[in-house]
């Protein structure tokens, strides 16, 4: 199985396993290197080596080993809703609460156990054996839209789309506070907290640009009701982006002052709305967006009524 990834210009000058591992979801800088070793990673034909620096415009082809059936998580009977399904991928629409893959304190009830459960062996082993199938995550308490490949050709193919932002994936969020604008971007690179390993944060330090794109839906008393649309894919970003200019999405513990429950919430109301891309094999421009869950309709009805 094979895959091709385009350098954009942003990305001249990087180490090509630092780029295969960034661009592939799941592919470790170790993986990467182990496939660079074993020639299967080539441009115009000749095999790179692990010191190579990509040139923007330059094109590598990616041949993928026969991954083995991951082993680790065991399939559950977990009922999921699904939007859309074929051969090559399918969409779901996570509920709150469910975590994406097995990690510490998570070993199962996963997303992933209810996969291996859904489409038995049809899954893409890129991930290794904890996220077989997984490309992108959303977190635990963050409800909605998901992709997952079947294969490792549409895991190649959606990854590259996450790497040069053709993957749209539009949120919707209460924030707390009243927004002055109508609508605004939020451009603020995003690293790990340096006081804080369990948080990410705006910094300059060992940091990937991030780039939040928001518009105001409604405004309440206290509270906004907001879309956000990525144009980068940093873990936490709109819960970092959000808070950073002030307006922490409602129930987010983490990144906000709030102890308690707000408005009958524990955890971000923050629901992954839509997403778009294309079809890696078909090459068709796919778009699916989801209804907004219980627990959001019910947050928005307590903020009672609009105002100016």
């Amino acid at each position: 199985m094979s895959g091709k990834i385009s350098v954009t210009a942003q990305e001249s000058g990087e180490r090509i396993d630092a780029l295969l591992s960034r661009c592939v979801e799941g592919l470790t800088r170790s993986a990467a290197q182990r496939l660079i070793e074993s020639g299967l990673v080539t441009s115009d034909g000749a095999s790179v080596k692990k010191s190579a620096r990509t040139r923007a415009g330059s094109e590598y082809i990616v041949e993928l080993p026969e991954t083995e059936a991951a082993g680790a998580p065991e399939p559950q009977d977990i009922a999921i809703d699904v939007v859309y399904e074929d051969s090559d991928l399918i969409v779901v629409n996570k509920p709150r609460g469910m975590v994406v893959h097995p990690a510490p304190g998570h070993p199962d009830g996963t997303l992933v156990n209810a996969l291996m459960n859904h489409c038995a062996d049809s899954l893409s082993g890129i991930g290794g054996e904890l996220r077989p199938g997984i490309v992108h995550r959303i977190d635990r308490d963050t409800s909605g839209l998901i992709v997952a490949a079947k294969n490792d050709f549409a895991h190649l193919g959606l990854s590259a789309q996450l790497a040069d932002h053709s993957l749209s994936r539009v949120y919707e969020a209460v924030a707390r506070g009243r927004f002055r604008d109508d609508a605004g971007t939020v451009d603020a690179p995003i690293g790990r907290c340096p006081t804080d390993r369990k948080k990410m944060a705006v910094t300059e330090r060992n940091s990937r640009a991030a780039v939040t794109h928001w518009e105001v839906i409604a405004r309440y008393e206290g509270y906004t009701h907001v879309r956000c649309r990525l144009e980068t894919g940093r873990t936490h970003q709109i819960r970092v982006h959000m808070a950073y200019i002030g307006h922490p999405l409602l129930g987010d513990e983490l990144y906000s002052r709030a102890k308690k429950p707000e408005k009958g919430l524990t955890g971000q109301c923050l629901h992954a709305r839509t997403i778009e891309f294309t079809h890696p094999r078909t090459l068709e421009r796919m778009s699916f967006t989801t209804e907004l869950p219980e627990y959001f309709r019910a947050v928005l009805a307590r903020l009672g009524p609009e105002i100016g």
